[in-house]
């Protein structure tokens, strides 16, 4: 079905060309109604729905502004775009208050208006496909086998079933010789389920908690806990038993859905940060290069040395200013991938080439593994950026050196590319985070790296596993679809 989108403006020619400019776009499937008033727009939503409207501020019968609250409450799941020609701050601010998805001034270009609908309408996808999988999520859970822990008045295991023990990689037979493994909860987990065992045996109601729960291979799975009384012939609880369902990928994906929702409403202002900053910096990069000029016209080494250094630095930062700009750009508003068949080892190939003199001043030992003939589908540069930050992320993890192994490989359907460090492994309790924009644990990291890869390889339809163990290192696998 295409997607509704609903135009809210009195100035009838200007609202006939923008429904021009919308449904004549090859990468839309659109439908617009027209509606020159408040009362008109709310009318139609009512009937018809939308899934973007797009309000002028100023509307014969009232605010654009103050249009917001009815039209969202006639159409939970659209978005709306407001366009004003006279914009304020106090303007911008009521109207992403009220729940605006964007704020675009005019006179815009076709392309601005095309890509923030498209943005709005990837954001309800998104929005859709959550609920979808919460749905199906509920299914699953009410079908599948959960994990099942048994304990008696003192707290010592008397029930610890199969899944349980997958998940953990404590056998039944060790976990029934007394209280909870010591491996398996932290210091504060241990506490909290402590204390809901306590409140069940002693207060005989239910209690629900989540808690972090390291699995066998040492991640923190989340976890949540019903705990149940069981009462004996004397009406005195004898047991507790507690059924846990792992709400790890759920969690994930409500933190993915919300940083999808954060960087949207981002873009905007990622693309006037960069108009902004780029224009100083390529006027601090003008007048840099002339000063060294000068610099190299002074004879005495004495003052030409330290001045010289001095550029040097500032020309280092500026770069990095520049990089970090392009970053958050990329995770911001990036651009489509352009989906072609690609040799999967010659990307990786040429990212190990470029980096060759950094991987040798780190004093590293390279490790090659990559399969010829590896096809995958998906875009060259994009690719080369997800390996480049994980080579970068490799390196900085490996400061005295170590083994950086590549490897590639495929089956019947999927391609996949790793790269992986001999360093000291990720911390189970952020390996949730560590794909979260601006998460890090550099001292002068950005937290974009992980981020930019998670969003370049969701584009290509991928997926992104981290393997790791504390001592020892880590390997993120990228998998894509094979070519």
């Amino acid at each position: 079905m295409p997607a509704r989108i609903l135009i809210v403006d009195d100035n009838q020619s200007l609202a006939k060309n923008l429904r021009d400019v919308l449904s004549g776009d090859p990468e839309l499937d659109v439908e617009v109604a027209l509606a020159e008033t408040g009362a008109e727009a709310l009318e139609r939503a009512q009937k018809d729905g939308f899934e973007v409207a797009v309000v002028d501020v100023k509307l014969p019968d009232g605010s654009g502004v103050d249009l917001i609250g009815p039209l969202r409450e006639a159409c939970p799941h659209g978005e709306i775009v407001l366009v004003t020609g006279n914009a304020t701050v106090n303007t911008a601010i009521a109207a992403l208050r009220a729940g605006a998805f964007a704020f675009i001034l005019k006179n815009f270009r076709p392309a601005e208006l095309i890509s923030t609908v498209a943005q709005a309408l990837e954001k309800i996808a998104l929005k859709r496909e959550r609920e979808e999988f919460e749905r199906r999520y509920r299914a699953i859970v009410d079908a599948a086998d959960v994990l099942i822990v048994g304990l008696d008045a003192f707290g010592d295991v008397t029930l610890w079933n199969p899944r349980l023990a997958a998940m953990t990689g404590v056998s039944t037979e060790a976990a029934l010789r007394g209280a909870l493994p010591d491996n398996i909860l932290d210091e504060d987990s241990r506490k909290k389920v402590c204390q809901a065992f306590v409140a069940v045996r002693d207060g005989g109601a239910a209690n629900e908690i989540e808690v972090g729960v390291r699995d066998a291979m040492g991640a923190i799975r989340r976890v949540r806990w019903h705990l149940s009384p069981v009462r004996g012939s004397g009406k005195r609880i004898e047991l507790v038993y507690g059924i846990g369902i792992d709400v790890t990928e759920r969690r994930a994906l409500e933190r993915r859905a919300a940083d999808a929702e954060a960087l949207n409403a981002m873009a905007p202002l990622a693309l006037g940060l960069a108009h902004e900053i780029r224009n100083p910096l390529n006027a601090a990069v003008l007048e840099l290069h002339l000063l060294a000029r000068g610099i190299e016209r002074l004879e005495a080494p004495a003052a030409r040395d330290p001045m010289r250094a001095r550029v040097r630095i500032v020309e280092s930062e500026i770069k990095r200013l520049e990089r970090l700009l392009t970053d958050f750009l990329e995770l911001a508003r990036p651009r489509a991938p352009q989906r072609e068949p690609l040799d999967l080892g010659r990307v990786v190939d040429e990212v190990l080439d470029l980096e060759a003199e950094a991987i040798a001043a780190h004093g590293l030992e390279l490790v090659r593994e990559l399969a010829a003939g590896v096809v995958a589908l998906g875009d060259v540069e994009k690719l080369k950026q997800v390996v480049l930050n994980l080579v970068v992320n490799a390196l900085d993890v490996m400061p005295q050196g170590g083994v950086l192994r590549a490897r590639v490989g495929a089956d019947e359907r999927e391609a996949w590319l790793s790269i992986g460090d001999t360093g000291p492994g990720v911390d189970p309790h952020i390996l949730a985070e560590i794909f979260d924009p601006f998460f890090t644990t550099k001292a002068a990291g950005t937290g974009l790296g992980l981020a930019i890869v998670r969003k370049i390889v969701d584009q290509h339809g991928g997926r992104v596993v981290v393997d790791t163990k504390k001592g020892e290192g880590t390997t993120v696998k990228v998998i894509l679809p094979s070519g």
